[in-house]
């Protein structure tokens, strides 16, 4: 297994089966299926049946963005959605009460609100009767399972699942273990050898939530923490978006390997289709790469270049700001999202920016010294680079998703009834 270092507040699986031979050519007429959340919401052009997925089961956005019946572990804790009339949001919260979270089975609302206590269970048994009915089909497969899992609210069953019960969090994270254990035996034992599984998270730990939130390990963003706020989740400091990510592909992929290879979530799809044998679309522009030779153990070059952009804690919402080159990693504008004691990090602009080692220093702690001939050095490659990243985003296409607030398409499994409310048979 190859991973990279980190903590992330979500997990995602990707399953991939090959044909025999399936690097001679495209694959064609192959499964695909969508287990988890979706972040792109309930509105109908949206859905993962209407985005190229043949199945879906999950929810159509985080967890936490509704509110069930059991509401589980949160900081500050939520209210399970009220009795009576439609549900409305408590902003001093941060709880989202103005939707009963829907669980979907392709088009259809299956349960609502949803059983976050019995979700888990659910995901695994739909994902491995798809693996299951796919293999049994003799076609190629992708799955992607968007886990719940670290995210809050994390389920008020846990704890007691163990002798002695645990903490919520070390709970939570040995049911994903199990989870994903599930899934990865069903392919072991229906189509292991041209199977492809790549586990990775999202984002850092989500400071606020305290005790509920994991931790990020050595990269702490020392140079954040001294100016207050959390150098995690919402930012672009290490323990913010360092995440760890495994791959399993008996014989091809070496066994009990670690690589310092520079890779992004964005390598997934140009991976997945180079394996597959088929070609991106053309006119467009992928800012991820083919990263099978780093996965095979044949290179250890990832990306040269990888761009932050803004994540909700300083700046402009997706304005690039801190451009990485190698070993290095330079910050336009700093800031420290919201801690677990309630402070946050000022909003700072940098000019000529900060630089960290990274090798050095993964802690980011102490910035090249503006004057050392290393930063003098360094500087020019990082303009370069962050006026490349620019120029190509001026000419490229763009698109905005719809987050509109329109209550007439807020999903509702009874639209006769007060509150939305309907429970699987």
């Amino acid at each position: 297994m190859m991973k990279a270092g980190g903590s992330g507040i979500s997990g995602t699986v990707w399953a991939v089966h090959l044909l025999l031979g399936s690097f001679a050519g495209p694959q064609a007429g192959g499964l695909s299926g969508r287990c988890g959340k979706w972040h792109l919401g309930h509105h109908g052009s949206y859905h993962p049946n209407f985005r190229g997925f043949d199945y879906y089961f999950g929810i159509p956005y985080s967890h936490d963005m509704g509110c069930t019946d059991t509401p589980g572990y949160n900081h500050p804790p939520c209210p399970a959605c009220p009795r009576g009339g439609r549900p409305s949001r408590n902003p001093e919260k941060d709880c989202h009460s103005d939707v009963a979270l829907p669980l979907y089975e392709n088009l259809s609302i299956v349960e609502q609100p949803v059983n976050l206590s019995g979700l888990t269970q659910k995901y695994a048994e739909k994902a491995t009767q798809f693996i299951q009915r796919a293999s049994a089909s003799g076609r190629p497969f992708l799955l992607y399972v968007g886990l719940a899992h670290m995210h809050v609210p994390l389920s008020r069953t846990l704890p007691s699942a163990e002798p002695g019960g645990r903490r919520p969090y070390s709970a939570a994270l040995r049911e994903m273990d199990s989870l994903v254990g599930q899934i990865k035996d069903k392919v072991d034992l229906t189509a292991k050898n041209n199977t492809f599984l790549w586990f990775t998270g999202d984002n850092g730990p989500w400071a606020q939530k305290c005790e509920l939130a994991g931790s990020v390990g050595p990269f702490t963003g020392s140079w954040q923490t001294r100016q207050g706020g959390s150098p995690a989740k919402q930012t672009t400091w290490e323990g913010g978006h360092r995440v760890p990510a495994l791959a399993y592909w008996p014989s091809r992929v070496p066994v009990n390997v670690t690589s310092t290879a520079l890779l992004s979530v964005l390598d997934i799809f140009p991976t997945v289709v180079a394996l597959a044998g088929a070609s991106l679309p053309q006119g467009r522009h992928f800012d991820g790469l083919d990263a099978s030779e780093v996965l095979f153990g044949r290179a250890q070059a990832g990306h040269r270049v990888l761009f932050h952009p803004n994540s909700g804690a300083a700046g402009e919402d997706g304005a690039l700001q801190t451009v990485r080159v190698e070993r290095y990693k330079a910050f336009f504008i700093t800031g420290g999202a919201r801690a677990c004691d309630g402070s946050v990090g000022p909003e700072w602009h940098h000019e000529p920016p900060l630089i960290f080692n990274l090798d050095d220093d993964a802690a980011e702690a102490a910035p090249l010294d503006r004057g050392s001939a290393e930063y003098q050095r360094v500087l020019p490659e990082v303009r370069a680079a962050l006026s490349e990243v620019l120029e190509d985003i001026a000419g490229d296409n763009t698109s905005r998703a719809d987050y509109s607030q329109d209550p007439s398409v807020t999903p509702c499994c009874n639209p006769h009834q007060t509150a939305c409310r309907c429970q699987a048979a």
